[in-house]
């Protein structure tokens, strides 16, 4: 009986990891507002529209206004769901649909080994990757001598990268300067 219950289980989160994993393949349109976010996911007029959870620290501290640029490919869902996070969490968020995001990860001096799927620019830091929204505030106030932050990859459970179930792999978001030095700034 047990055996069958883990079957069913590890057949169930192999099917959300295609999942999660197919949703940077999604068919997307570009996104510039809220409600445009709403009609490239299908929900209708009128309809609620599901948010990205935020952080209690990060609405106690929202970041109101705070203009952030992304940089993304316009048919990545879980770029989207980031977006929706950091939106909810106060920034003013322009997205920037581009083919091929690699030009502007080496404009800004991201290292190649903590590239991810989305670079954002906010306040003279680059966020490379799926970021949690409190740590980027966190970020903004210290205002810590490095170029940004990065979240390597794509976790699951990381902003953007929730999966039904809950499940959260471990990850550290990273600080790195133009001189390639890079340090753990935070773990989750």
């Amino acid at each position: 009986m047990k055996s069958n219950v883990l079957t069913r289980r590890m057949g169930r989160a192999a099917v959300l990891l295609l999942l999660a994993a197919g949703a940077c393949n999604q068919a997307g349109n570009a996104e510039t507002t809220p409600a445009a976010e709403g009609a490239a996911s299908g929900s209708q007029p009128g309809q609620a529209v599901a948010e990205a959870p935020v952080p209690a620290q990060a609405v106690a501290n929202p970041a109101q206004g705070t203009p952030m640029v992304v940089y993304k490919t316009p048919t990545c869902g879980c770029c989207r769901a980031w977006v929706d996070h950091v939106r909810a969490a106060g920034f003013a968020v322009e997205v920037r649909d581009m083919p091929d995001v690699q030009p502007v990860k080496h404009e800004h001096g991201v290292p190649g080994h903590l590239g991810s799927c989305h670079t954002a620019i906010v306040d003279g830091y680059v966020v490379e990757g799926h970021v949690p929204a409190d740590v980027i505030h966190r970020m903004l106030r210290e205002r810590p001598q490095v170029a940004g932050i990065a979240v390597p990859g794509m976790p699951m459970g990381s902003p953007g990268m929730e999966v039904p179930g809950g499940r959260k792999d471990p990850y550290d978001i990273i600080a790195f300067a133009r001189d390639g030095k890079v340090s753990v700034y935070e773990t989750r």
